[in-house]
């Protein structure tokens, strides 16, 4: 299992924003909070390629930015960039609870699905709304700007449209749902509570996760990247691009090896690591 140690680096904002192209203000208010949200998905990608080659990624803050901050060509999933993104919210004074989810697209009972999903809740000074942030959700239905928690309202974030409801719960704390609406009408993402977690808690599910041979993201290459026109996926060896503009979505097989890793690099800015095996047999 990874080592839940933690190292004293200090966090760089500057290198930061520099790599997710943010220009603008550094305050702790909603529009930045959204304005660096939307900047940071556009910069860095998803990718589950150290799990697929076998290895938990480490969540240690000084091994998160010399991967996705200084090494430019790579990406993470959701444990890498929402550890990321707490760094960097808190850097500029927002203050951030750190969240576990079920993923709960698809599914027949919400409790068939354990919470391995990390997410976000940030509260701003002055504002009595605490915000459902994320930028670690490997699916079309993703967060593309921060939600406040309030149910039943609908949000249009960056083109999307999203809600929270509640769902019967069981325990003590009220269950949201994350819904985003789709050609067919709303579709459940995401359940969570608001009961805090800590970093011990995400190395142990980050190991499950990246680990565990029944794990999705222990078998193929699963890459995603939000360009201003589209939505491009790679599951397996199928690409799929979602146009914005039109809401077209082309598809294709990827014939090999190595169009596999060119697309990586071309499409998604990724460099996958010498020696890893992306379409297997």
């Amino acid at each position: 299992m990874a080592d839940s140690t933690r190292t004293t680096a200090p966090f760089s904002l500057d290198a930061y924003l520099e790599r997710i192209g943010w220009e603008g203000a550094r305050r702790p208010d909603a529009a930045t909070l959204g304005g660096v949200q939307l900047a940071h998905l556009r910069a860095v990608p998803f990718e589950n390629l150290d799990a697929l080659g076998g290895r938990a990624p480490s969540l240690d803050l000084a091994d998160l930015t010399a991967k996705l901050v200084h090494g430019r060509r790579r990406g993470g999933y959701c444990y890498e960039h929402n550890t990321l993104f707490a760094a960097a919210l808190e850097a500029l004074g927002v203050r951030v609870t750190r969240l576990t989810a079920r993923v709960v697209l698809g599914a027949d009972r919400f409790e068939d699905r354990p919470r391995t999903h990390m997410a976000l809740l940030a509260e701003l000074p002055g504002d009595p709304r605490p915000y459902l942030v994320d930028v670690g959700f490997g699916a079309l239905g993703s967060l593309l700007a921060p939600v406040p928690l309030v149910a039943d309202t609908e949000f249009h974030d960056a083109g999307r449209r999203h809600r929270l409801v509640h769902a019967p719960q069981r325990g003590p704390l009220e269950t949201w749902v994350l819904q985003a609406h789709a050609a067919d009408g709303w579709q459940a993402q995401y359940a969570f509570t608001v009961e805090p977690f800590e970093p011990a808690d995400y190395e142990v599910i980050n190991w499950h996760v990246a680990t565990n041979p029944r794990s999705p993201f222990s078998r193929r290459p699963y890459v995603q990247r939000l360009a201003p026109d589209a939505h491009l996926l790679l599951d397996g060896d199928r690409l799929t691009v979602a146009h914005t503009a039109d809401g077209t979505v082309t598809e294709r097989k990827l014939s090999d090896e190595a169009e596999a890793r060119r697309v990586l690099a071309e499409e998604f800015g990724i460099d996958a690591p010498e020696g890893l095996t992306l379409l297997g047999d």
